[in-house]
């Protein structure tokens, strides 16, 4: 068994770009939501949003996707709800200039959409939100919720028509 976040090492990372250069640090950050505590995991998580979903989305983008949905399922994660409203921002971000780009994130969403309904259906743990608010097993599950919705009526231009990947073949 693999540990958390353990494929990010295949990732050419250094060619990468997000909106302020390269995405070199983009593993850092990833590690700090996954292992943090409550201050570093808000703030990488904030850097992250930052760097590959607002406004456009960029090509590190469609990389970081499949490291947030692991990181969603990932009981130990501080902010699970945190990383599913950032795929969900994600999915409704895209970037005019590069659809290509836009395509692959959205599809790298909607990839994880079997994880997003497996989210949605977990049944509530004991713990009680108390007076704070809901459980975070509640919180997760309202975020995989809203996300499930936003991949089943997701449309924008970028993802119109048939797959890039549907047109290479012969």
């Amino acid at each position: 068994m693999g540990t958390v976040l353990g494929a990010m090492r295949n990732v050419r990372w250094h060619e990468l770009q997000h909106a302020y250069g390269s995405a070199s640090q983009v593993p850092g950050v990833l590690s700090r939501i996954a292992w943090g505590d409550a201050p570093t995991s808000d703030e990488a998580l904030s850097d992250l949003e930052r760097w590959i979903s607002t406004p456009p989305v960029f090509d590190s983008t469609a990389a970081t996707v499949p490291f947030l949905w692991e990181l969603a399922a990932t009981d130990t994660v501080r902010d699970r709800a945190g990383v599913l409203a950032l795929l969900a921002t994600i999915l409704a971000a895209g970037n005019a200039e590069h659809p290509a780009w836009t395509r692959a994130a959205h599809d790298a969403v909607a990839a994880g959409r079997a994880s997003a309904a497996r989210l949605a259906a977990a049944p509530d743990t004991p713990e009680a939100g108390g007076p704070s608010g809901p459980s975070p097993a509640r919180t997760v599950r309202a975020a995989a919720t809203r996300l499930l919705a936003a991949i089943d009526r997701h449309a924008c231009p970028a993802c119109a028509g048939p797959s890039p990947h549907a047109a290479q073949v012969h």
